[in-house]
């Protein structure tokens, strides 16, 4: 009988411990997967779990570009792998949704989206967003563009990723709105700004194709500026090289090349006076807030106090590359 007590409590302190020790799982997916900016959110995940012997962060996403099925059949697949949390940029939310975030919704997955949130329709399939107020950053990036007018109609050129991405078509809707001084439609010149005939221009995240669109763009006689509100090119290993003849004319101000982001790939070219400005954001942040959330959630079942955690964003130039941010590794 004493036998039987000791065997049972040594099972009972057994599942105890496998309970204590199990391994909480937090995946972080970006649109792309080699993309430093999401590479930023997972070291910010990492350094959250670092507080807590049971968290584990994951790292998934599209491998080289944003690819809305990939995304999909990757958070499906970590689904039936038993994740426990998904902090997601989404790249196509009606598409995300119906494909994954309602069967994570169906196991009990919490879902927390980061730098690019689901339409507001979908907004029930997540707890919160954790980014970059996108409108406004569009708007931001326009104030910039401001101070390179030139001509009493300027014409700009406006580059972005995937055509159903949520964050990128708030920022597009950001630009315009502050360069018509209140519209989200087409720039047509009627406030002293046009859009070049050939924008938006989008190049699917695949950098190649963003940088070919960035020359060729540059190469016209009367060039307009281009303003790309994500990374795209700058992510390019080539940029470097193939923006270098241009060097003279960015410098004067001929070409004219703003930014979103500020990864250490970008501040190289930025130094080397190969980008005129880029605003950048804290994906870093987002991943660390992101993982807290979702933890504080499955742990203890507590929501998040806020539908929206917004995060400022930084100005760098040639005059501050070295102090305006910092990247993680």
């Amino acid at each position: 009988m004493l036998f039987k007590h000791i065997q049972f409590l040594v099972m009972s302190l057994t599942v105890l411990a496998c309970q204590v020790n199990a391994q909480i799982k937090i995946a972080v997916v970006g649109k792309t997967k080699n993309d430093s900016f999401y590479e930023q959110s997972f070291y910010g995940c990492q350094a959250f779990a670092k507080q807590y012997d049971n968290l584990k962060c994951i790292y998934e996403g599209a491998d080289d570009y944003q690819d809305v099925r990939t995304q999909v059949l990757i958070v499906k697949e970590l689904i039936s792998n038993g994740i426990d949390g998904l902090l997601i940029s989404t790249t196509d939310s009606n598409y995300l949704v119906e494909g994954a975030l309602k069967a994570a919704k169906e196991k009990g997955v919490p879902v927390i989206t980061f730098d690019s949130d689901l339409l507001p329709e979908h907004r029930r399939y997540r707890l919160a967003y954790v980014g970059t107020n996108n409108f406004d950053f569009g708007r931001a990036l326009a104030e910039v563009a401001k101070k390179y007018k030139k001509e009493s109609i300027q014409t700009i050129c406006i580059q972005s990723g995937h055509q159903t991405t949520p964050n990128l078509n708030e920022r597009i809707r950001g630009v315009r709105y502050a360069l018509s001084g209140g519209e989200t439609s087409r720039l047509v010149a009627a406030t002293g700004w046009r859009e070049h005939p050939r924008c938006p221009l989008f190049t699917m995240g695949r950098r190649e194709d963003a940088l070919s669109q960035l020359l060729s763009m540059i190469k016209l006689p009367a060039p307009p500026i281009f303003l790309a509100v994500a990374g795209f090119a700058q992510f390019n290993t080539q940029y470097i090289e193939r923006l270098s003849p241009f060097r003279t004319k960015i410098a004067m101000q001929e070409v004219v090349i703003i930014s979103a982001d500020t990864e250490a790939v970008q501040l190289q070219a930025l130094a080397k006076g190969l980008s005129t400005q880029n605003i950048g954001q804290k994906p870093f942040t987002m991943g660390q807030l992101g993982a807290q959330l979702l933890y504080a959630f499955i742990v203890n079942k507590q929501r998040p106090k806020q539908q929206n955690y917004f995060l400022d964003y930084h100005f760098c130039h040639a005059s501050n590359v070295t102090s305006c941010t910092t990247n993680h590794e």
